[in-house]
């Protein structure tokens, strides 16, 4: 069961990929074409992250969780730009 479509905005790429990489879920990043990277995926990151990315920072970004705590823990992020795995 996939969770809602959220949309992150300002993002801190090193902190984006922490919280990716304590996901138990695939996480897809959403295009406005419609597209969908699996972010799970090393590759996917990279090609995904590139396209949003300005000065080190992810500007914008649609993004889909196939399960609800992984969306909560993006969602922290995008609130808070920290979460618990943040020092």
């Amino acid at each position: 069961m996939m969770t809602s479509v959220m949309g992150l905005h300002d993002i801190d790429v090193s902190e984006f990929l922490n919280v990716l990489d304590s996901c138990e879920g695939n996480v897809y990043l959403v295009t406005r074409e419609g597209d969908k990277l699996n972010l799970r995926s090393r590759l996917s990151q990279l090609l995904g992250i590139t396209r949003l990315m300005e000065g080190g920072r992810i500007t914008e970004a649609f993004i889909l969780c196939d399960k609800p705590a992984d969306e909560q823990k993006l969602f922290r992020l995008n609130m808070f730009g920290k979460t618990e795995h943040s020092a």
